[in-house]
């Protein structure tokens, strides 16, 4: 049941099913919609579309895919948000539909038999839908789905896809506790490979009122300076496209942050049998978590069949997967880091990916959705979508 956020072009996802956002009468009213009539071939598209009739808003239909690579194409009819402000009342039923756009539209992809689906970002560009709340009420109804489905269907591939600049931009409010701490790695990295360049200042501590906890702030180093005194190193593994930096939606609400997982000290004992191999540790860490395959699965954002392999051994999981694992069962540093090792990793930190899901696990955010958010802002891999 992964789910993955892209910087692409929609009509060239290689996928069993698009997504076609659409008005009551089914028509290419601009946008991602036009976009797919055109590479479909907009007559038979047209032609399938009138034969379907007229569809409420929230519902969804499929047709053929034509000329797409998809072999289908499911058209939703968004919300429109209206202009000015809007009620509490009314906030929430624009949410409601646009929710069920995207789990009518995941219902009918399965009925279809479809493995991978490719979403734009609903309503959010003629229908006015706000672009932060979209990307939010978007990620947000599609795990959802994926936590209400049977396990039979819980293999379906999502794919969240953002083509303009602006939807990514408009939601660019990054938290600054994060931004300090991928700064303060840094720094702290660029000094241990070489105390000279250590700067001659004051150190400040200030409280971050969001998580409660001190944040080191170093004073008169400009950002730029940080990033050339240790540049970031990546993880060598493909990616669609490097994601541009977007806003932070406002996920309150939206998705539970949860808290760390206390294991005590018999998976501490565990974690300290050096004998153990990766997937033993994983195992035996699963069983001491009270936790079924499928939760854990599902919450590192991972396949079932993936999964499968990992846990017979057959295979050997990349640092992204473990972290994934780690997400997922709520491991605290010591514990994560102990995981790592155990397939030949480490937390590095000048590495921006490594430091972005280091701050969630120190701040005891397990919300895999939330740290991908933050990754796909920064540029990074996601956790899971093995």
């Amino acid at each position: 049941m992964p789910l993955t956020l892209v910087r692409q072009d929609i009509t060239r996802m290689r996928v069993d099913a698009l997504v076609s956002p659409t008005d009551e009468g089914l028509s290419a009213d601009g946008g991602a919609s036009a976009a797919i009539f055109r590479a479909a071939g907009a007559r038979r598209m047209e032609a399938a579309c009138h034969k379907a009739g007229r569809v409420e808003c929230g519902k969804a239909i499929a047709t053929p895919g034509f000329d797409l690579p998809a072999r289908w194409v499911i058209h939703t009819v968004g919300p429109h948000w209206p202009e000015g402000s809007v009620d509490a009342g009314w906030r929430t039923h624009l949410r409601s539909l646009l929710a069920r756009c995207y789990q009518n539209s995941l219902d009918v992809a399965a009925s279809h038999g479809a493995n991978s689906v490719a979403f734009p970002l609903i309503s959010s560009g003629a229908f006015g839908y706000p672009r932060g709340m979209a990307i939010a009420d978007a990620i947000t109804a599609i795990r959802s789905w994926f936590d209400a489905v049977p396990d039979g269907r819980a293999d379906i591939e999502v794919y969240l896809v953002l083509f303009d600049r602006e939807s990514t931009r408009e939601a660019r409010a990054l938290d600054l506790g994060l931004e300090e701490y991928i700064d303060q790695r840094y720094v702290d990295e660029a000094e241990r490979r070489d105390p000279r360049r250590r700067p001659k200042r004051e150190c400040r501590w200030h409280a971050d009122a969001t998580t409660d906890d001190e944040s080191f702030s170093p004073g008169g180093v400009p950002p730029e300076a940080l990033e050339e005194s240790a540049p970031v190193t990546e993880e060598p593994e493909a990616v669609a496209e490097p994601a541009v930096a977007v806003e932070e939606p406002d996920y309150r609400g939206a998705a539970c942050l949860g808290g760390g997982a206390v294991f005590g000290d018999e998976l501490d004992d565990l974690l300290a049998n050096l004998d153990a191999s990766f997937s033993e540790t994983l195992l035996s860490m699963i069983d001491a978590r009270g936790m079924t395959d499928a939760q854990v699965y599902g919450r590192a954002n991972l396949t079932r069949q993936y999964f499968s392999k990992l846990r017979s051994g057959r295979l050997n999981p990349s640092k992204r997967v473990i972290l994934a694992l780690a997400v997922a069962l709520e491991l605290d540093l010591d514990q994560t880091q102990t995981l790592l090792a155990r397939a030949g990793y480490a937390l590095a930190h000048n590495s921006k990916f490594d430091v972005i899901v280091e701050y969630f696990i120190s701040h005891r955010v397990y919300d895999v959705d939330r740290i991908n958010y933050e990754l796909f802002c920064h540029g990074q891999q996601l956790l899971g979508v093995a």
